[in-house]
Order: C-alpha cells, then sequence, then structure tokens
C-alpha cells in the first residue's frame, strides 16, 4: 500500500530552523528520482523554503508543498496518506506531536522525529504502539542527536566484543555548541511535568514486555572520577539510556546481561557542582507558570545560530565497554550536535526507512532496531566518525 503513495517522504516542520536545515541537507543529498514535499502551516513560509532549496538543486523549484497543521487532524491524515515516510521537527512534541504520529499509525505510514522528551514517547507507546503493529508502521523516536550517536554508538561498540556474554557499557558525553531553541523548550517542557513523565513511565512499564530469558538494564550512575578516562563522570538524565536499553531489549546481539550507564564527561568539578547548581533552580523555577512563560521567552522556536557559529561546534561521546574478558573503547564524533548533525542524522534515518532493505518490524521501534547497520552505513558515509581508540584484555 504505502509503495503507491505520491511521495517517498514528507518532511513536516521544513519552515522551522532544524526543519529548514534538513530539508536542505535533503537538498543536497537525496538521490535521483526520490519522490519528496515539505509540509507546515504557513504556505508563504513553504514557498520562502522551496526557494531556498531550489537554489540548491534547480529541479526542486517545483517541489510540492503541503500545509498541514499540528491542530488540524484532517490535515495531517492528508500528509500521512499521501506519504511512504513522514519525518517530523515540531515540537515540544507532548503538546504538538501525537496527531501526527496517530494519522501515520492508521495509515500505515513510517513516522520519524528528533524527539527527546520521555513522557511524549511513553505515551505514544501506550497509544499507538499497537495500532502501528496492526499497520505494519515503523514509529521510531530520537533520530537526532538524541539519540542516534548513544543507541548507535552502544551497537557499534557491542559489535566489537564476543558473543553471547555478558557485557556492560558506559558512555560518556562531551560536546561544544549551543543549545538549539527546540532542544530548550523540549527541556524546560520536560521539567515542568515531571509528575507526568513518572507517571507515563510507570504505565509504559506495566504493560511492555521484557525479554524471558535475557537481563537488559540502564541504570543511573553516581557522580566520581570515571575510571576509564580522566574526567568526572556526571549521571546524565536524558532520554538517551532508555532508548539504548530498548534496543538491547530487542536484539538477541547485547548478549544474556546487559547493563547501560550514561554520563556527562567533565573536566573540572567545580564546573560539575555550578552545573548542578544551576539545573536544580532551573527546574524548581519552570513549575512556575510566570517564569516558565519567561524562560520559554528567552529562546524562541526557529531562532539558531549561524553557520560560521555552527562550524565551531562539536560533539564526542566515548563508549567504555566490557565482556567475555575483553574491554573496547570507542567513539562516535561529529560537529554542531544542536543543529547540523541532527539534520544530518534525521534525514539519513528518513532516508534509510525510505530507501534501504531492512530488517522486517513494526511498532514503536528504536533506530538500532529499525535500522542498525544499514543506517551506520549511511551516517559514516556522511563524515559521523565511529571508530575504535583502545581494546585488549579487561582489568581484573
Amino acid at each position: 500500500m504505502a509503495a503507491e503513495r505520491a511521495y517517498d517522504v514528507v518532511l513536516f516542520g521544513a519552515t522551522g530552523f532544524t526543519g529548514g536545515l534538513t530539508a536542505e541537507y535533503l537538498a543536497r543529498h537525496a538521490p535521483p528520482g526520490l519522490s519528496w514535499a515539505i509540509a507546515g502551516r504557513n504556505p508563504n513560509k513553504l514557498a520562502a523554503v522551496r526557494d531556498r532549496l531550489a537554489a540548491i538543486d534547480p529541479a526542486l523549484a517545483g517541489m510540492p508543498l503541503l500545509t498541514a497543521d499540528a491542530t488540524d487532524p484532517a490535515s495531517l491524515r492528508a500528509v500521512a496518506t499521501a506519504a511512504r515516510v513522514v519525518a517530523s521537527t515540531v515540537g515540544p512534541y507532548v503538546h504538538h506531536g501525537e496527531p501526527l504520529v496517530a494519522a501515520c499509525a492508521a495509515a500505515g505510514t513510517d513516522y520519524l522525529d528528533i524527539t527527546g522528551e520521555p513522557e511524549f514517547v511513553d505515551l505514544m507507546y501506550l497509544r499507538h504502539h499497537a495500532e502501528a503493529v496492526r499497520t505494519g508502521t515503523r514509529i521510531v523516536h530520537s533520530c537526532g542527536f538524541d539519540s542516534i550517536p548513544h543507541d548507535l554508538g552502544v551497537w557499534f561498540t557491542i559489535k566489537q566484543l564476543p558473543a553471547d556474554v555478558p557485557i556492560t557499557v558506559d558512555g560518556y558525553v562531551r560536546a561544544g555548541g549551543r543549545i538549539s531553541a527546540g532542544t530548550y523548550h523540549s527541556a524546560l517542557t520536560a521539567f515542568s511535568r515531571a509528575d507526568e513523565t513518572s507517571r507515563a513511565a510507570r504505565e509504559r512499564r506495566a504493560v511492555e514486555p521484557r525479554p524471558a530469558d535475557r537481563r537488559v538494564r540502564a541504570v543511573p550512575g553516581k557522580l566520581a572520577r570515571a575510571r576509564d578516562l580522566p574526567v568526572w563522570a556526571v549521571p546524565l538524565p536524558t532520554i538517551d539510556p532508555q532508548v539504548v536499553r530498548r534496543s538491547a531489549a530487542a536484539r538477541p546481539e547485547y548478549g544474556p546481561d546487559f547493563r547501560y550507564r550514561h554520563f556527562a564527561a567533565v573536566k573540572r568539578l567545580p564546573t560539575v557542582l555550578v552545573a548542578g547548581a544551576a539545573l536544580g533552580a532551573l527546574m524548581g523555577l519552570v513549575k512556575l507558570p510566570p517564569t516558565r512563560r519567561w524562560l520559554l521567552g528567552r529562546l524562541a522556536s526557529g531562532q539558531g545560530p549561524s553557520a560560521e557559529q555552527r562550524a565551531k561546534s562539536w560533539f564526542r561521546v566515548r563508549f567504555v565497554g566490557n565482556g567475555g574478558g575483553r574491554r573496547v573503547v570507542t567513539e562516535v564524533a561529529g560537529g554542531d550536535p544542536g543543529y547540523d548533525e541532527t539534520a544530518k542524522m534525521l534525514a539519513e534515518s528518513t532516508l534509510c526507512l525510505a530507501l534501504d532493505d531492512l530488517p522486517p518490524t513494526s511498532g514503536q521501534v528504536t533506530p538500532v532496531t529499525a535500522m542498525g547497520d544499514a543506517l551506520l552505513r549511511r551516517l559514516t558515509t556522511a563524515g559521523l566518525t565511529f571508530r575504535v581508540l583502545d581494546e585488549g584484555r579487561a582489568p581484573s
């Protein structure tokens, strides 16, 4: 059914900052013959984006523009039934994302986004996973910096270790660059909805199947000097460990007993203490409506740094894996995490779902579960670095 759709790919939210970068990436890298369109609520802004794309590839001067609004379910159904794959950059997703997920699940249309919001992901599993399984739809959240480098990085790491043995992996994140407006708004929204987030997680745990013959865990670490690297390891309460755990639960390659921990890598302890105090104050202030509105107004959606500023940004995630008496240190690295690389990751994930020969999956699945090695090859070709830094016997 989906093969007969008008478009291979529709990008929803192309008029936003990250959406526009994703559209530009597709304009430069989509293969000839790909049928794609951009969608959003403002026809004039969509036309302006199309003009930018036509400057990259004149063949896109006649690209179709689909007017659709997150508050208009009928317009979203029209988008979903016209496409084989829909990618969305419209957040905060807990406020704006569900109608498009619902439309795609009902229409049998694969869906991707770049959310880092655990509440949204859990609610979409509870409300739309079963329908997506019924229609054969793949719902793949977190296809940006949340959580591609971490999900694929752990996958790359465990492939360097012996098979069928207990495995532990620790991830250490370092990055330099400006946070995206979408990530900023999503984070503030999550902080203000801590109770709702916890409730959605509990409800999902109550119904989500677990592996019957394997143990899979993502456990919070503790603030400490890292054993493996010359940094302070600061536990990161992001969605990334949850994504890694779900990939491990779905894939037997992670071994009979898998454990993951997720940290920020910080060189100086005073930096940790100052950042911790600031985060604690922010989490308190954002629960008050007046201060939440003020904080949300500090960085408007659609804004972002210049190309020159983004060119100076970077990220590195190092993984230390142990299993079967072996130890491996790997690294995933790239450029600007909040914008350029997130746009690249989403675009390549979208092309991967639309074009590549992938294992049969359906329902809400992780990037590794849906795309695995095919996406790893794509992102390596696109310039992200996946490499082994060190390997040998595990310390006793």
